[in-house]
């Protein structure tokens, strides 16, 4: 609020709405691991609206959408490098037994505790499906 920074201010407004709208419909308080499944729900929104506006040339829209993302983004953990995102996903596969496609929903359940927050799962998804089809 000094600093003047209005775009990062309602972001932060928006955040701290949606967790307290959780919290309010769900009558909890919400956790570390819940708050930050709050801000990557809010990020896929923002990037789900990024295409949806550059689709009818609204840049502009796309740009403040793009802003946000930045702003929520500081409040999430590091993202996993593409190696460790590969070495969590061979442990899993090797820990889960899975054999095929249709043993993805047991390693995906092993590996959402342990990334949420840390990579994008539907990257991971797509890599765990490729190795369990190869």
């Amino acid at each position: 609020m000094r600093a003047k920074d209005s775009a990062r201010l309602s972001t932060v407004r928006l955040l701290l709405a949606a967790i307290k709208q959780r919290e309010v419909d769900e009558r909890i308080e919400l956790d570390d691991a819940q708050v930050l499944s709050v801000i990557e729900k809010m990020i896929k929104q923002r990037r789900e609206s990024i295409a949806q506006f550059e689709k009818a040339s609204r840049n502009d829209l796309a740009d403040v959408e793009k802003a946000e993302i930045e702003v929520l983004s500081g409040y999430m953990p590091a993202q996993m490098s593409e190696a460790d995102i590969a070495q969590a996903v061979a442990a899993a596969l090797t820990e889960s037994g899975a054999s095929g496609v249709k043993d993805m929903g047991k390693v995906m359940a092993l590996l959402k505790p342990r990334l949420a927050g840390k990579a994008d799962m539907g990257k991971v998804s797509a890599l765990v499906k490729t190795k369990l089809a190869g």
